[in-house]
Order: structure tokens, then sequence, then C-alpha cells
């Protein structure tokens, strides 16, 4: 693709990025075949070929973003397909990174638009915030029918019918590993998944360290930034993944670490990504080096030694999140895992098409995420599994609440299967909401 940026332009780092990004771009159109919101829209401009024009087109001539193209850049997921499809190696997630930060600058939304954007940036990356949310969001969701916008009744929607009680293993802490130590790793507990689901880090940790990891939880680290990073709101992610940054090098300064390890798989495309993000700022080595080490808990135990499992006659339905198989390219390693440990393991039809969580989405674009909700739903209950396992806590949550089946992360499954008890959420699939936990 021809691009006509001037000296002037390029010397933005971000107008940079875009314009090599740009150049890359054939308009051959693969992207549009993996694309879910062309396939839900069947509009051109809902494909990452059409963004990209309309990304071109604002960038190039320094446009105040009009509500055409703030609409359809805002209808993308973000899910990567397009990346992994694409012939010619388009980085189409930096380009919509920048494209979303140029929004956010130089665009007025509507009042309700700002306001809600406002809410779920000081919601969701603060744990304790986040809870109280999820309890009023439970209480209030009997009266969801007087919301007159979508998407309020959608966060009203979100709140589960359990809400877990805090898990300690969740503060700053080291944990022994069983036997001779072989890594010494950090364990990145996020922050909506401390509030949605503590089984997921607590099972983490007693894997880790039954196959011979130290687990650190590092002093100061929390929200990757991912939430606020594709909203385009730059100094709100950059200042939280600093904090990571800080975190992880003291451990790494100090006592060493062996890898980072993330249980979100949309936590680690975006700490895979600190490298680029932090490229012209005074962390740019230390955020390298946090890249660097940063590894999905899957990588990480595919390098330890996972004890072969007896077959266990259970079929687990593989969600391989958009996260994980186009935004880190890992494709096989969480079915590997499981069908070591025992389990039988079926995938979906079009398993490379985004459940419609991604992060925010499902709150701001409830439409079209409920479609690719029912989608994925019947594609994974058409496999006939005992239950549904994948690695990353939005596409749980979001899955979840459209079926009966349980729905485990990976990790669960495996803990199991080495030792571990059995997974909570497996006995608590269909049962009515639980009473509002008390606050520690």
């Amino acid at each position: 693709m021809q691009t006509t940026f001037t000296e002037d332009q390029l010397k933005d780092p971000g107008t940079r990025r875009a314009n090599e990004i740009l150049r890359n771009c054939v308009h051959c159109g693969f992207c549009t075949a993996t694309c879910p919101t062309y396939q839900v829209l069947g509009d051109e401009l809902d494909s990452p070929r059409g963004r990209i024009y309309l990304i071109k087109d604002m960038l190039e001539n320094e446009r105040v973003p009009d509500e055409k193209t703030v609409k359809h850049i805002d209808r993308c997921l973000s899910c990567l397909a397009c990346m992994t499809t694409c012939p010619s190696g388009v980085h189409y997630m930096h380009l919509v990174d920048h494209a979303r930060e140029y929004i956010e600058n130089r665009y007025k939304r509507s009042f309700s638009d700002r306001a809600l954007r406002w809410i779920l940036a000081r919601i969701l990356p603060y744990p304790m915030r986040f809870r109280w949310a999820l309890i009023g969001a439970k209480l209030g969701r009997p009266f969801r029918f007087l919301m007159p916008d979508a998407r309020l009744r959608a966060m009203l929607d979100m709140a589960p019918k359990h809400i877990p009680p805090v898990s300690r293993n969740d503060d700053p802490q080291s944990f022994a590993p069983k036997g001779q130590a072989i890594k010494r790793v950090a364990l990145m507990t996020g922050c909506a998944q401390k509030a949605l689901n503590t089984d997921i880090n607590d099972a983490t940790i007693r894997l880790l360290t039954r196959l011979g990891c130290e687990v650190v939880v590092a002093e100061g680290a929390g929200c990757c930034g991912a939430l606020t990073h594709h909203m385009g709101k730059t100094r709100e992610s950059h200042a939280t993944a600093a904090a990571n940054i800080r975190a992880w090098t003291r451990e790494m300064d100090g006592k060493g670490l062996d890898a980072i390890v993330i249980n979100t798989s949309g936590c680690g495309t975006t700490i895979k990504d600190y490298g680029h993000m932090f490229r012209d700022d005074p962390l740019a080595e230390d955020a390298a080096r946090v890249s660097g080490i940063a590894m999905d808990v899957s990588e990480i135990l595919m390098q330890l030694d996972l004890p072969q499992g007896d077959d266990k006659g259970l079929t687990v339905a593989y969600h391989a999140a958009c996260s994980l198989q186009h935004g880190q390219q890992i494709k096989t390693y969480p079915k590997d895992l499981l069908k070591k440990a025992g389990f039988t393991v079926v995938e979906p039809a079009d398993s490379h098409l985004c459940c419609g969580s991604a992060g925010t989405y499902n709150l701001m674009q409830p439409e079209i995420s409920a479609k690719l909700k029912q989608r994925k739903v019947r594609t994974l209950e058409a496999k006939n599994p005992d239950f549904i396992a994948a690695g990353n806590i939005g596409c749980m949550m979001q899955i979840g609440s459209g079926t009966q089946l349980p729905i485990v992360h990976t990790v669960e499954l495996l803990d199991w299967a080495t030792g571990g008890p059995r997974p909570p959420a497996l006995d608590r699939a269909g049962q009515p909401a639980d009473a509002v936990p008390i606050l520690r």
C-alpha cells in the first residue's frame, strides 16, 4: 500500500510505525475470511482491510475522526485473527492500537460513551472496586428492564452467579517449590480475574510448585494495562504497565526470575508487547527484559515434567482464546498438556473465531458480542463434551454465561489431574446463584 506521510508526520513514533505497517498491506482481502465482525455484519468497513483504509485516510490527512470512522474502529474486537491469516505480515495490532489512541485524543464522544468508558477504566483494573461493582450488579439485576441502554444491561448481566471471597494467595509473597527447585517464576495475578475467579491463580500456584517452581507474587504488580490500552487511554495503561515493569525487574535484579507466568492470555499478549509500548520511554530496556521472559502458563508447563496421566474418561471441549492463538501464536500447547494429563480433547468448528468477549467489547458492543457468543456456544455444545476449557478469564465468563456446561481454566484441569482438588466450577455449573459473600 502506498502512503504519503510527510517527514514531519513521520517524526511521531506512532505514525512512523503505522506507516511501516500500512506499507506491508497488499489489499489481498484474506483477512476478511477470518474476521468475526465481517462475518456477522458483512460490511467491508467492518473488516481489517476496510479499517486499514479508514485508519490510513485519518492519519495521513490528520483528520479529526468522524463518527463513521470511530464506529467501525470501535467495532473491531482486536481478536487478531487477521494477523494469523495475513500472508504479508501486517501487524494490525499496533496499527489499530495507535488509531484508538489517536481517536481518544481527538474525538469527542457522546456523554454516555464517555461516562461508560470512564467507569470501566476506573473499575475493572482495580480488583476491590470491581468486586463491589459485581455485587452491585448482582443486586441490581432484577431491575435490568429499567435500563434504557443495552450496554448498561450488559454490565448487570456480567455479574457471575458465584462471586468468590478474596484469596490471600494473591497477596505479595513467595511459594516454595515441592521438592527440588527447578525454576523461580513470578505469577501475574491480574486484576479482573482476582475478583471474578480466584480458583485460577490458586490452581496455578499449586501446579507450578508441585512441578518444582518457586512462585513469587511480586510487590507492586497489578493490572497489565490491556483494558485501558485498548480504549486508547495510553497514559493510564502505561502507568499500570510501568508499575509491573518496576515490580518484576526488582525480582529479576534480586533473586532472579526464569519467567513471568501469565494465566490470562489477554494480559499475556499485552505484557509480551511491553517492549514495543515503551520503546521510546526511559523504561524501554526494562520493558524489553520483562517482555523477553513473559510466558503463558502453557509455555512454562511445556518446559516442566508434567506427569503422563491415565485416561480420565472425560471429554474436554477446548476453546482457543484469540489472545492466545492469534495474539501469542500458541495453538497446540494447552491441547497437548490436556491430552498428556489423560483428557480427551475436542475442538469446535471455526475455532479461530472469537467468542465475543474481547476485554470490554462485550460491554461496549453487546449486540455483536451476543451473536458471536451464541455461535461459539453452539459449536462447543455440538461436541457433547463433559466440560469446556479455556485459557482466558474473559472467554470463560462470556461462554459460561451462555451454556449450562461447566467451563474451567486449562490449568485447573491440569492441577486436578496431578493431585490437586476437583475444580469447584465443575460442581457449580447450573446451580442457582450463591449468596453474596462477605468481603474480606
